[in-house]
């Protein structure tokens, strides 16, 4: 067949005229039109079980947590997030919508993974999820540092703080067993008054000192309720162990060793997570407030502190939860003796187990 004869056969298409102007064979041209044809296709095996990027690497897991922690999705409706829930769903199970993108289809989980809990799969609660962090911790730590000076500010200031951190610590809890309304409410409790004793002594201590170090109180308070309130809210995780699996997610067992590396993880993140927008605004702060805007107008400092502390964070939230990776690993040999036992009995060729650290 002649080309001209080929191209006839293209007629109708933007391809038939190029296939004629430049002398390309019927059968090169075949194979571009398949292959325009396959880009339009989703594949059915992508993992989406598994965040986009490699989460092996640092790099990898920051560009994760900059769309998970993206404060933007947290005026996503209802709507939306049922739809993102089906759309997720359907792929699961092998169906898939008309039309469906791979982009499109990340964005989905991502909207997916930002309002639905990875083990229970329950809808979070709005401000538990993590992409409520910014906007709640730059109001929340920007009034604690502007109110630090007196007794009722810092109870007051570091109660709603605590409050919040609670509800966070729950929602982002690894596992699928929930705490009972009694454990829970004793956690929150216990957390929330060692987190104000702290802030107290920390003030009683520093108010013959400069007043630079007084504002890194909230800073010091802050840290110190971190080891007091995730353990206790996750308390239940370390009693009785959190669920592992093998990298198929096979689970195995529960494991307490798991869980005090979890948690670990989780309160180191968390401390470095609040170092900039605590440690940073305080030496711009004392500058700031001795030039003359800031006398004049000393209602500001408030706004200014926050919107200071919210630009540390936009950074600093994904990036500390970045440190390490949210689906830890261990070695078999580093759990418990009767653990290890039952999973070289049951699977004997598993050498490493994995787990959800939480955030």
């Amino acid at each position: 067949m002649s080309n001209k004869h080929r191209c006839a056969s293209y007629s109708g298409t933007s391809l038939a005229a190029d296939c004629c102007d430049r002398g390309r064979p019927g059968s090169e041209l075949s194979a571009e039109l398949s292959a325009i044809t396959m880009t339009t296709e989703i594949s059915t095996s992508i993992n989406i079980k598994e965040p986009r990027w490699d989460q092996g690497t640092f790099m990898g897991r920051a560009k994760h947590f900059f769309t998970v922690t993206d404060p933007r999705n947290i005026l996503l409706t209802n709507e939306q997030l049922e739809n993102a829930h089906k759309v997720i769903s359907d792929y699961r199970q092998g169906v898939m919508s008309p039309g469906l993108t791979e982009d499109e289809l990340w964005k989905a989980k991502y909207i997916f993974d930002s309002a639905f809990h990875p083990d229970t799969g329950e809808k979070m609660i709005l401000i538990g999820r993590m992409s409520a962090q910014v906007p709640m911790n730059m109001t929340i730590t920007g009034c604690m540092m502007t109110f630090y000076k007196t007794t009722p500010a810092v109870v007051l200031w570091q109660w709603i703080n605590q409050s919040f951190n609670a509800i966070v610590n729950y929602t982002n809890r690894s596992g699928d067993a929930p705490l009972s309304v009694n454990q829970l409410g004793t956690a929150y409790v216990s957390a929330t008054t060692g987190a104000v004793a702290t802030a107290l002594g920390l003030n009683a201590l520093t108010k013959h000192i400069s007043p630079l170090v007084g504002r890194l109180v909230p800073f010091a308070a802050v840290a110190a309720a971190n080891c007091i309130n995730i353990p206790l809210m996750r308390q239940r995780e370390l009693k009785h162990g959190i669920p592992i699996t093998d990298e198929n997610d096979n689970r195995l067992g529960e494991s307490t060793t798991a869980a005090k590396q979890a948690i670990s993880q989780v309160v180191v993140s968390r401390i470095l997570m609040a170092s900039p927008g605590m440690a940073i605004p305080p030496f711009l702060m004392n500058t700031l407030e001795k030039k003359a805007f800031l006398k004049k107008f000393p209602w500001m400092s408030a706004p200014i502190q926050v919107v200071l502390v919210g630009f540390c964070l936009v950074f600093a939230t994904p990036l500390c939860c970045a440190l390490f990776p949210q689906k830890s690993s261990m070695s078999v040999s580093r759990l418990e003796p009767e653990l290890q036992e039952k999973i070289r009995v049951s699977h004997p060729g598993v050498e490493r187990v994995y787990f959800n650290k939480g955030l």
